[in-house]
């Protein structure tokens, strides 16, 4: 039991170390950039997105930087995405273009497909890949294109401020980042070449259209679910190099709206980010379980047998207590909920059942769903 206890710890330890080195190592975008550079080509690939568009385009026709353009693919959209996009249009007197897009050929997810067909239709030198969901800051193309001119990379991605509003955006949203800052240490992003060592995020990612190509594209990563991080495992074998910033003022994104699109977005993408690995699966739910949720069963045991020893009370106490450091230095770091941040226990526990549900769909079920569309490539 002994060393159990102390396994544990020495894992959250381990893990306190990584944020705290990651909060070095993942750095603002630089303030000081030129209004005007390379010509960017920004891509939003829009599926029923009533809700978002308007406000994603508007934010983008209001850069402080030239010359670019906006290009959006209306992929099958069922909803009033395209009359919204036909009113963009004639708004921005000609900066937006609408694409149609084609029919999803097989093999290829959605998401992937219309980015592929947005990049064959850019005119760019940097081609910006956005969400539909994001809202973009005035200064944001100024600063991030001087960010990729001065480091030299060929991809750079961000972490975007995540709005968080319904209590289970709040509670749950948040492990994105307790998975990145905790698991990954984002210094070998950059400095390293193993694939191993990979951060994207699909929301913002900025291109150098010539390494682009070189890697084909979207199509070196038409069937991944996660299509963000394994761009940046195609860039890293490509020889390329890829740089990551904390872009909490730059760009903000709703990513989820209710405890539903919470469930089926978390279920769409986890197994298919352990690379559809049981074996990953079962290492995941074991963490989670040993690391997160255990300690609080030790503690209950122990107030209730009245037993305040060591192992069984004291070792548990300080397991809850760096654990919740953790998660409150997130909190802090990317403006989240400090009240939600003590609930990390119960974030894990959603963790474990959308994990276990995101294992049974993919390999025993309909596969994946996302708006409207299935996927198993598992």
């Amino acid at each position: 039991m002994l060393f159990y206890q102390i396994a544990v710890l020495l894992s959250l330890l381990v893990f306190l170390g990584i944020l705290l080195r990651n909060l070095i190592d993942l750095p603002g975008v630089p303030e000081h950039s030129p209004g005007q550079g390379a010509f960017v080509s920004v891509l939003v690939p829009a599926r029923n997105e009533e809700q978002n568009i308007e406000r994603c385009v508007r934010s983008l026709l209001r850069q402080e930087y030239a010359p670019f353009e906006i290009l959006v693919l209306d992929d099958d959209s069922t909803d009033a995405t395209p009359e919204l996009l036909h009113s963009l249009v004639k708004e921005s007197g000609g900066k937006v273009r609408v694409l149609q897009g084609k029919p999803l050929p097989e093999g290829w997810h959605g998401k992937s497909w219309a980015c592929s067909q947005l990049g064959h239709q850019a005119k760019g030198e940097l081609l910006l890949f956005t969400d539909a969901d994001t809202m973009h800051e005035s200064d944001a193309l100024r600063r991030t294109v001087g960010a990729i001119e001065t480091s030299g990379a060929d991809m750079l991605s961000l972490m975007p401020h995540q709005e968080l509003y319904s209590f289970w955006e709040k509670l749950v949203v948040p492990l994105v980042h307790v998975i990145l800052m905790c698991y990954l240490p984002l210094r070998f992003v950059r400095t390293s070449r193993r694939a191993a060592f990979c951060f994207a995020n699909g929301q913002f990612i900025l291109f150098r259209r010539e390494f682009y190509d070189r890697i084909n594209g979207h199509a070196a990563v038409q069937n991944a679910l996660v299509e963000d991080v394994w761009l940046c495992k195609s860039v890293k074998k490509a020889g390329g190099s890829v740089v990551a910033f904390n872009g909490t003022d730059v760009v903000s994104c709703r990513m989820y709206r209710n405890f539903r699109d919470i469930w089926e977005g978390f279920s769409k993408n986890l197994f298919a980010a352990l690379g559809y690995s049981t074996f990953g699966f079962m290492a995941l739910i074991t963490m989670i379980a040993a690391l997160y949720i255990a300690p609080f069963l030790f503690l209950f045991h122990s107030m209730f047998a009245g037993d305040f020893t060591f192992s069984l009370f004291w070792l548990p106490l300080i397991h809850v207590t760096v654990a919740l450091l953790c998660r409150i230095l997130i909190a802090l770091t990317f403006r989240q909920s400090l009240a939600v941040a003590f609930l990390h226990v119960f974030s894990q526990i959603v963790l474990l059942a959308i994990a276990c549900n995101s294992f049974y769909s993919i390999k025993f079920g309909n596969g994946a769903s996302w708006k409207g569309r299935n996927y198993n490539f598992s």
